[in-house]
């Protein structure tokens, strides 16, 4: 009686039905609904929207929890302290976790807001997005910076079109995109990758420029120069933005999303292909830059498997899948390679192809229903 009193107060007509969709979302978060199909033609599956963004969440930890002991790594080396394993990644942890708070405040508030004013269930979509946001900005941006990027990608790249499932760009990408114009200093340089505190001077020279622009400036040899080997970049101890570096950490959590079939291998391995592809021709015209490094620099590879396989923003069709992917791809190493004032290309290639996404699966769909219509008229 106490329970049905209870419930009565968020349904239609209670007292309390303004906070329905709050109170459902937090009651559905870690329980499975009650309303379940019983008879009829229907999908019978497990897996749903909510399963779907946790195994994203899973893929994205080894990232985050290598971005945390980098963080700490980078000070260290910055500053000449002697720091140990856990002494590195719990300096790291208490960096990025205000990044996090930050992202699903402002994120979550938003959205559990605009559910309410449309009278609409609090859909999981922001559980990913919120996580994703920390790992793809420097950890010394200003949180307020932070709440502001969140809150204009929240409501202009996504509730403005209805909320999750209806954007057409990626908002956690959207998120650092207005970082970049907006607050440029903030998002490039040498000195917002790496932390330094105030108290801790360098001992010796040090830049914390990362490799990519380094790369950018002199090609491999000036890696070379400044102690960046392959693996280096390959392991991530690298400055870079926190959930970026690490490339085993990332290759971890795609094996998990492709294995859940949550992400398209296509658009992963189309991606990779067209990078290669501009990439040896690059290398072909001078750039000093192998192909394959272009894979293991920036945000290419976390660009690759948790942003643009987006089932959202990506192409729907199987066949434009391979060619969103290798268009964006291509398109963030032409931007690396012939644009000196930006040097990593993954964000505006994935937001570019984002736009397009729709008009490439236009084109699929319709040059398959000419071929069966000529098909038809030769029958």
């Amino acid at each position: 009686m106490a329970e049905e009193k209870k419930a009565g107060l968020f349904e239609k007509g209670g007292k309390l039905y303004w906070l329905h969709s709050t109170i459902d979302a937090f009651d559905t978060f870690l329980r499975v609904p009650g309303t379940v199909t019983a008879k009829g033609a229907h999908v019978r599956d497990a897996i749903d929207l909510k399963r779907v963004m946790i195994m994203v969440v899973v893929a994205l930890v080894p990232a985050a929890l290598f971005g945390m002991y980098n963080v700490g790594y980078q000070t260290a080396l910055a500053t000449g302290a002697s720091w140990g394993f856990w002494k590195m990644f719990f300096y790291g942890l208490l960096k990025v976790l205000p990044l996090y708070i930050v992202s699903y405040l402002v994120g979550l508030g938003i959205e559990f807001a605009s559910s309410q004013i449309r009278g609409e269930e609090v859909n999981e979509g922001y559980l990913v997005t919120g996580f994703l946001i920390p790992l793809i900005v420097p950890v010394d941006v200003p949180l307020w910076m932070l709440a502001l990027a969140v809150a204009f990608a929240v409501i202009f790249g996504k509730e403005v079109f209805g909320g999750t499932g209806m954007n057409i760009w990626n908002p956690a990408l959207l998120t650092r995109a207005f970082l970049f114009f907006s607050y440029p200093s903030s998002m490039s340089g040498s000195d917002v990758w790496v932390h330094i505190p105030k108290d801790m001077a360098p001992t010796d020279a040090f830049t914390g420029a990362t490799p990519l622009a380094i790369a950018g400036d002199g090609g491999v040899g000036a890696l070379d120069a400044a102690g960046y080997s392959f693996m280096d970049l390959f392991w991530g101890l690298i400055p870079g933005s926190v959930g970026e570096t690490s490339v085993i950490a990332i290759l971890i959590g795609a094996v998990i999303i492709l294995w859940s079939g949550v992400a398209s291998w296509k658009i992963m391995l189309s991606s990779i292909a067209g990078a290669l592809l501009v990439g040896w021709f690059g290398q072909l015209a001078g750039s000093g830059i192998p192909a394959y490094y272009h894979l293991v620099m920036g945000g290419f590879l976390f660009g690759t498997v948790f942003m643009a396989t987006d089932p959202v923003t990506s192409a729907q069709t199987e066949t434009g899948k391979w060619i969103y992917g290798f268009l964006v791809g291509a398109l963030a190493v032409v931007v690396r390679l012939w644009n000196p004032g930006y040097a990593e290309g993954m964000m505006l290639a994935i937001l570019l192809m984002n736009t397009f996404a729709p008009l490439i699966d236009h084109c699929v769909v319709s040059a398959s229903i000419s071929r069966r219509a000529k098909k038809m008229k030769t029958a």
